[in-house]
């Protein structure tokens, strides 16, 4: 994650290359088996995503069916090792603090996130083709300084020198409590880790002074985080914005296996562990109903993404077609713009056939029953159609 915020800086130089028609007839060869790698690749993601996805909404099903509500205020041996959902008061123990900073919280989680203010490398290509199938490449590169939570690898940039980045100095952090309760029990860190951690934690001017005098380069407060470095208003390249959050303690929901005090993932029959967490009070059915529309969600976006690696598989494999027809570029554009058609249709062709194979075969029972269904119905439009048909046919004389 970054941004742009602040003062902007920026420097840009320009990159010609240029390759023959015989080069790219070559790479658009070596690229064709990239392709179907890429095409094998996304048909293996779309049969993998299938039987995921049944995998879970069965293991909610069958989750749903066995989940035992219990009462917080009391540990009952005889849901030991069972699905049980409980909601109530979670209390957080002895406050939380950060190490390195001496921040404190009184909450559940305690998140520290760091920023550094550092060089980014953009790029913006432009390609030319030219009569006789050669092809001109204008890149051009700019570096801005932005502000982000991960480092950008300076030694990877076309044009290192001038833009070098350093090593963060201090990194991602968290702590969750050790002692929190919720009635009798006292959650550990794998339920308060699906906790988010939403509200802030302020840092004033008082713990930026503390700071300054352990951290060289200067330490200031600034709209309740901490910034390291020498002037907020002008930053240098590897100040740091340091901000910190916590996951408040209060009502919260859980659905797991009881294992003590705690609660631990239940191993479904079906193959997933459950474990659900949510802020706010919330019944059972509730739970599995998000859970269920999560996995949908899910399941449709590696859908697309098993499509789009198709599409760009299908688009390589054609690439050499394309690049031969550039001898005359206005030929090339018109080819280039069937294989992209060509590859759309047979991406739209061989996916959903796939994801029905997927379906046959981890649900065969359902799907023959679709299959039997929709065989039956367009057999029943087709007998329909054919007996309107023979009466509107007109009637032999004397008939």
């Amino acid at each position: 994650m970054s941004d742009s915020s602040g003062p902007d800086f920026s420097d840009t130089f320009t990159e010609t290359s240029s390759r023959s028609w015989i080069s790219r007839i070559g790479d658009s060869i070596k690229g064709v088996l990239f392709g179907l790698l890429l095409v094998a690749a996304a048909s293996v993601l779309l049969f993998w995503n299938e039987g995921r996805a049944v995998q879970t909404a069965r293991s909610l099903d069958e989750g749903a069916g066995l989940v035992a509500g219990i009462d917080a205020a009391r540990v009952d041996p005889a849901s030991e090792g069972k699905l049980v959902h409980l909601s109530g008061e979670l209390k957080a123990g002895a406050r939380l603090s950060d190490p390195e900073f001496g921040v404190s919280a009184n909450g559940l989680r305690l998140v520290r996130s760091v920023e550094m203010y550092q060089w980014k490398e953009e790029s913006k290509t432009e390609t030319r083709k030219n009569l006789g199938g050669s092809e001109e490449t204008v890149t051009t590169y700019s570096y801005v300084r932005v502000w982000s939570d991960t480092r950008n690898d300076s030694g990877r940039f076309r044009r290192p020198d001038g833009h070098a980045n350093p090593e963060m100095r201090y990194r991602r952090f968290g702590v969750a409590a050790r002692d929190a309760s919720l009635g009798a029990f006292r959650p550990g860190a794998p339920v308060l880790q699906q906790l988010p951690a939403s509200e802030d934690v302020r840092v004033d001017a008082a713990l930026a002074g503390a700071v300054a005098k352990r951290v060289p380069g200067g330490a200031h407060a600034v709209d309740g985080k901490l910034y390291l470095g020498a002037d907020p208003a002008a930053p240098r390249i590897g100040d740091l914005r340091v901000s910190f959050t916590m996951a408040p303690a209060g009502p919260v929901s859980i659905v797991g296996r009881q294992s003590g005090t705690d609660f631990s993932e239940y191993q479904t029959q079906a193959g997933d562990k459950l474990l659900m967490v949510r802020p706010g009070t919330r019944s059972a059915a509730e739970m599995f109903k998000a859970a269920v529309d999560e996995n949908r969600i899910l399941t449709w976006i590696l859908r697309l993404v098993g499509a789009a690696m198709m599409f760009a598989g299908f688009s390589m494999v054609l690439r050499p077609l394309v690049v031969v027809a550039d001898v005359v570029p206005l030929i090339g554009d018109i080819l280039g713009a069937g294989a992209g058609l060509v590859s759309l249709v047979l991406t739209a062709v061989l996916a959903p056939v796939i994801i029905a194979v997927a379906w046959l075969w981890y649900r065969p029972l359902v799907s023959i029953a679709a299959l039997v269904i929709g065989f039956g119905l367009a057999y029943g439009f087709k007998a329909l159609a054919s007996r309107r048909s023979a009466a509107r046919s007109p009637q032999p004389a004397g008939t």
